[in-house]
């Protein structure tokens, strides 16, 4: 089980505590166990858009398994920024050379900079305080037009919306992608990529879709991608003919068959394998390939694409 603690300042948006929350939480539902505790320095909370929250004042014992989150907050600078106490940074600061690992949504990669935890890194927060940010942390590195970052236990997200997607990344980092494009799918959110990493999975990459026959199909494939599933038994398992699932399957992915894209699945597994030291044809029996040859082609023809 893994503690999430999310770290309240007074004014912070909503939507940066609430998205997270909801992709831990969603997660727990699907039996990825996560305690979520909201702590703050006092024990009621304005908020920016005027819905106060009750907190907890003690931190709970945090291990390196855990995380804490700071949602950002609505100030027009970030030096005009909340008050953060000299316990809370020491908090961050603390759990992170433990081992454990820190996040901001938006403004909080403020509290991250106060904190000491941004020099010598790579961050990122909403666009419209990136310069400032910069400017008061100039040891840390700013990176533009991402989602988010993670540099060494250290994560960093752009505005608002986006601490969903520094949220699922994190799922997917210690459950695997299939976990996180299944939290996605039931909050109803676009599985986004980071635009810093442009070789994100095929499982989250493919799921910009509202389409739960294919989902359901995605589901069955993401699980069992290095096995034999042939078309009838995919359908079957939907409730839909071969003919309704490709012809559903091909609009929702922007043209790829549920073979190309278990074949697309596979590839994927296999270059990573590749680059770890595997041989071509140790991965491609790894991943389901009967033939090697097989690999050797789609590997070709990605390249030539």
């Amino acid at each position: 089980m893994s503690h999430i603690v999310f770290l309240l300042v007074p004014g912070l948006h909503l939507l940066d505590l609430a998205g997270p929350a909801q992709v831990f939480s969603t997660a727990s539902d699907f039996g990825h166990s996560y305690t979520l505790s909201y702590i703050a320095e006092e024990r009621l909370v304005p908020t920016a858009q005027g819905l106060p929250l009750l907190a907890r004042l003690d931190w709970p014992e945090l291990g390196p398994e855990d995380l804490i989150v700071v949602p950002g907050w609505r100030a027009l600078t970030l030096a005009g920024g909340p008050v953060i106490g000299a316990a809370c940074l020491q908090a961050l600061r603390d759990h992170h050379a433990r081992g454990g690992t820190v996040a901001s949504v938006c403004a909080g990669a403020e509290a991250l900079g106060r904190a000491g935890l941004l020099d010598g890194r790579h961050c990122t927060t909403h666009h419209d305080v990136q310069d400032e940010l910069a400017r008061r942390y100039p040891g840390a590195t700013v990176v533009r037009d991402v989602l988010y970052t993670a540099d060494d236990r250290v994560v960093t997200s752009a505005g608002i919306a986006s601490g969903i997607d520094l949220a699922l990344h994190l799922v997917a980092t210690r459950h695997g992608p299939a976990v996180a494009a299944q939290v996605a799918r039931d909050m109803v959110v676009y599985a986004r990529r980071n635009g810093h990493e442009p070789q994100a999975s095929a499982m989250l990459r493919y799921r910009s879709h509202l389409d739960d026959t294919v989902h359901h199909a995605q589901d069955l494939l993401d699980a069992r991608f290095d096995q034999p599933l042939p078309l009838s038994a995919l359908a079957a398992a939907v409730g839909v003919s071969e003919r309704t699932l490709t012809r559903l399957f091909t609009r929702a992915t922007g043209g790829l068959t549920p073979l190309r894209y278990q074949q697309t699945l596979r590839l994927e597994r296999a270059e990573h394998l590749i680059s770890h030291g595997a041989t071509v044809d140790a991965a491609a029996r790894a991943v389901g390939f009967e033939d090697p040859r097989m690999l050797r082609r789609l590997r070709a023809r990605e390249r030539a694409t």
